[in-house]
């Protein structure tokens, strides 16, 4: 069976587009995910820890047959080829990469989190997931509508890594 899943991606450390390609890459190449949208990559401003660079954002929507967990390990795998480094919260990170939603389901069992619990208050997840699945329920709520309600003046689109992260996928951005 096959649902729809949605990924957030961010990282402030090196290369966050190269960090992205690679990841997107990854997913792509698995037997068991189609992406079907990318969206633009944002630039954000700290959040929670506050001295660190920028980090930079985007989301994924993709479908699959892996179960959450399966999806999860995925991604847990594809940040530490990645060089991600887990050594404080909100801390700096070359990749990061959570599922936010799953199929619609709600999931809360230890170490897995859909929707991811925070998800309704930062813009910077909001944004870049709005542009792919603006009508996505999140506890009852659309996300363009979440969005609206969270709008933040520290996130903004960048055109150029977005151009750049197509360039090094050598694809649209939508799939």
């Amino acid at each position: 069976m096959r649902l729809e899943a949605t990924l957030g991606l961010g990282g402030n450390l090196g290369d966050p587009v190269s960090a992205f390609a690679a990841a997107l890459t990854r997913l792509r190449d698995h037997d068991a995910i189609r992406l079907a949208a990318l969206s633009s990559v944002w630039r954000t401003a700290p959040w929670g820890k506050l001295d660190q660079p920028e980090f930079r954002n985007m989301a994924v929507l993709l479908e699959t047959s892996l179960s959450a967990e399966e999806l999860l390990d995925l991604c847990l795998a594809i940040e530490r080829e990645s060089g991600r480094e887990r050594r404080e919260r909100w801390g700096p990170r070359t990749l990061d990469i959570d599922i936010l939603t799953y199929g619609g389901q709600m999931i809360d069992r230890p170490g897995l989190q859909i929707p991811h619990p925070r998800i309704a208050e930062r813009t910077f997840v909001l944004a870049p997931l709005a542009e792919i699945a603006p009508d996505e329920m999140i506890g009852g709520f659309r996300v363009g509508a979440l969005l609206a309600a969270t709008a933040d003046s520290d996130v903004k689109r960048d055109d150029a890594e977005t151009a750049r992260l197509k360039a090094m996928l050598g694809r649209p951005q939508r799939l």
